[in-house]
């Protein structure tokens, strides 16, 4: 496949995974460049919405019992049972054996990467996925990192490299395709946009 027709080519929900690296309770302490909240809401929508779809999930953590502590408690309450989550020493999570074996594993070419930080966590497995023939994409606003100068960097560095820059929202919504789906208000329940509760209770309000 060349370059320019990845770019070109829709996420479904038979063809991506998400890998969520190191949304963990030490880091998320530091990020500077989105609220944490609205970060630790973004995440759990991804993963949520991810799990309503049937797309698989890849969940890492670095030195969980030392320097970074566990997964953010919001996000590991909506994991799905007996999701597995490796625990690693390596900087880029790719470079961990049971992390890219678990990602090969679920046989899907598009990777959708989100982490803390942004320009170490997501950047690089991103980097070096797209490197081993994945289609690397970046959820933005599921991931964070310590400075804006840091996400700057960061998002020029993916860039250069061909990922593709996205948003939490779009990305399942894009998988979803169909707003006829059966499985479409439990995707937009699991999203939680402000914005598509607006239009819902206008909606409603229009039918009374």
């Amino acid at each position: 496949m060349s370059e320019r027709s990845k770019f070109l080519e829709s996420i479904t929900r038979e063809n991506a995974a998400v890998v969520l690296v190191d949304h963990q309770v030490g880091l998320l302490s530091g990020v500077r460049d989105i609220p944490v909240g609205e970060l630790k809401h973004n995440v759990v929508a991804l993963a949520q919405a991810a799990t309503v779809l049937g797309i698989p999930l890849v969940v890492t953590t670095t030195a969980a019992d030392s320097m970074w502590g566990p997964t953010a408690p919001e996000l590991a309450h909506v994991l799905p049972p007996g999701q597995k989550i490796i625990d690693r020493s390596t900087v880029n999570a790719w470079h961990d054996g049971r992390v890219r074996e678990a990602i090969e594993a679920t046989g899907r070419q598009k990777l959708i990467f989100a982490g803390v930080s942004l320009e170490v966590c997501a950047a690089l497995p991103a980097i070096s996925a797209t490197a081993a023939g994945f289609d690397a994409y970046v959820a933005v606003d599921a991931s964070g990192t310590f400075s804006q100068t840091k996400r700057e960097a960061g998002l020029l560095r993916m860039q250069q490299a061909g990922i593709i820059v996205s948003d939490y929202a779009t990305l399942m919504v894009e998988a979803l395709a169909d707003n006829a789906s059966p499985e479409s208000g439990a995707v937009y329940a699991a999203l939680d946009m402000p914005f598509a509760v607006l239009v819902g209770q206008i909606s409603a309000a229009h039918h009374v």
